[in-house]
């Protein structure tokens, strides 16, 4: 081989490198909120410049019509409620076998998600180290062309376990009143607050500290169809709501029913993801 066939043949090769470099994978987002797709958009794009955003989608209607027309993508970001239905019907229309990133701001959709394509259940507001853990999982499973990780069918099957009668979630605190022990009912709780300590407010207006150590701890043993984050102080019942005032910044201020009273604050960033919850 001479010297201008090496060099014709790294050329190629070079050549070919660039060319699957330029082949990016290409996603769309469905999600009928605007400023959570937009952001979601922008944390794919500054975090996987493989990642080709080729379409945000606002609604089932609009999707459907997508699919009509256009190939199946590489993959999905999809929010599980849209405005106009739940994004889950897509799969009874469409046979989409496409790795599918499931958002949304409540979980009691989680068992059926993983059942269509779901490879990760994002909560919103949406983490950026759990988004980056989730589009590794479609990279891998778009590049290695498998359906599912093991991991994820594993995770299929312990959601698909039957619970009994065990509630997945904590109905009732212990709570110190004059010295004793007394259980409170979860669904008899308005508030929890944070003030250096942790309160639980009831209905009825008892005010009782309660022994854990961060609010975290607290959210994750309530039924988030029932419980809100509304901020780092508050979780609320959405019962105890009586009234939401927008701001002009786009900030929502929540009212709680008498004999509370209490003033709640919500984000500008929350207030979307507050909306869809509080309207169900």
């Amino acid at each position: 081989m001479n010297m201008n066939d090496s060099s014709g043949a790294y050329e190629n090769f070079v050549r070919g490198i660039n060319y699957l470099k330029l082949q990016k994978m290409k996603a769309i987002i469905i999600e009928d909120e605007n400023l959570i797709a937009q952001e979601l958009q922008n944390k794919i794009q500054n975090m996987s410049d493989d990642i080709d955003i080729i379409e945000v989608l606002p609604s089932l209607k609009t999707a459907r019509r997508w699919f009509m027309s256009n190939a199946e993508p590489d993959m999905i970001f999809m929010d599980i409620q849209l405005s106009d239905g739940v994004s889950f019907e897509l799969f009874d229309a469409y046979q989409l076998t496409c790795p599918v990133v499931f958002t949304t701001a409540y979980d009691e959709y989680a068992v059926r998600a993983f059942k269509v394509n779901g490879v990760d259940y994002l909560l919103k507001p949406v983490d950026d180290d759990e988004l980056k853990k989730a589009i590794d999982k479609c990279r891998n499973i778009v590049e290695s062309k498998s359906r599912f990780p093991s991991d994820i069918k594993q995770l299929m099957q312990k959601l698909s376990q039957p619970q009994g009668s065990q509630s997945l979630y904590k109905e009732k605190f212990i709570v110190n009143f004059r010295h004793q022990w007394i259980p409170v009912n979860a669904k008899d709780i308005a508030c929890f607050v944070k003030d250096n300590i942790h309160y639980i407010y009831t209905f009825s207006g008892e005010k009782h500290i309660l022994d854990f150590t961060t609010m975290e701890e607290i959210e994750e043993l309530l039924d988030p169809k029932i419980f809100y984050r509304a901020n780092r102080q508050f979780i609320v019942n959405i019962d105890a709501i009586q009234s939401v005032m927008p701001h002009e910044n786009q900030k929502l201020s929540l009212t709680l029913k008498a004999p509370l009273k209490m003033e709640v604050d919500v984000s500008r960033e929350k207030a979307p993801v507050f909306k869809k919850w509080f309207d169900r």
